[in-house]
């Protein structure tokens, strides 16, 4: 199985990707955890995208696209689940020109939508530890007692102003996207409110009935 994972800031992208790794044994390939570990790494590809993050400029597409084709071919082209990437329609048509290269098209592309107030409530609570970044939330994951309250903070793109900043470059970087995928027949879209639980069990359900009709 191969899916792609769509949703703004704060729609619990990561979260879900868990859920769907326990149910179907699907890795993620978060394009953003690639560039990370390539810098770390040093790789040859890690050496030519570490300029662009040390100027804090953004990493060119075609960069973003070797990383996540190389992730993709590492997985046998089966299993995975990629966050961060499609983000333009560009990208699209490359990773659906990789994948059908090699006989692997993307079985369904989730959605998860959600009005923009409970975006912003969400990550306006959001909270991290300076240290070992673990990810806390005021009213639903709050910092245990036992840990020093100066280590919390609130990262300066989570205050409510930023967040919806960050939402319309979102709406205006994926909507085309989703539209694309619209098209190609392997769009699901998900409500994104509620408990992680009901969240999982509705994106559990639709992709099990995406799932059921693809191989009908």
């Amino acid at each position: 199985m191969r899916i792609a994972l769509f949703g703004p800031p704060g729609a619990g992208k990561g979260t879900q990707a868990k859920i769907l790794n326990e149910h179907f044994g699907l890795d993620t390939i978060s394009t953003g955890n690639l560039i990370r570990t390539a810098i770390r790494e040093g790789s040859d590809l890690g050496d030519r995208v570490k300029s662009f993050v040390h100027m804090g400029n953004l990493v060119p597409d075609e960069l973003v696209r070797d990383l996540a084709n190389e992730s993709i071919a590492k997985h046998k082209f089966d299993r995975f689940i990629l966050d961060g990437y499609p983000r333009t329609v560009t990208q699209a048509h490359w990773v659906q020109e990789f994948l059908a290269a090699y006989k692997a098209p993307l079985d369904a592309v989730i959605s998860l939508s959600l009005p923009d107030s409970v975006i912003v409530d969400r990550l306006s609570k959001r909270r991290i530890h300076k240290l070992t970044c673990e990810s806390y939330h005021l009213e639903y994951h709050p910092p245990p007692a036992d840990v020093d309250p100066t280590m919390i903070i609130r990262r300066k793109d989570d205050a409510p102003e930023a967040v919806r900043s960050r939402i319309e470059t979102y709406r205006e970087q994926t909507h085309p996207v989703e539209e694309f995928f619209r098209r190609e027949g392997i769009l699901i879209e998900v409500s994104g409110v509620g408990s992680v639980q009901d969240i999982g069990n509705r994106v559990l359900k639709q992709v099990e009935q995406f799932a059921e009709l693809a191989i009908a």
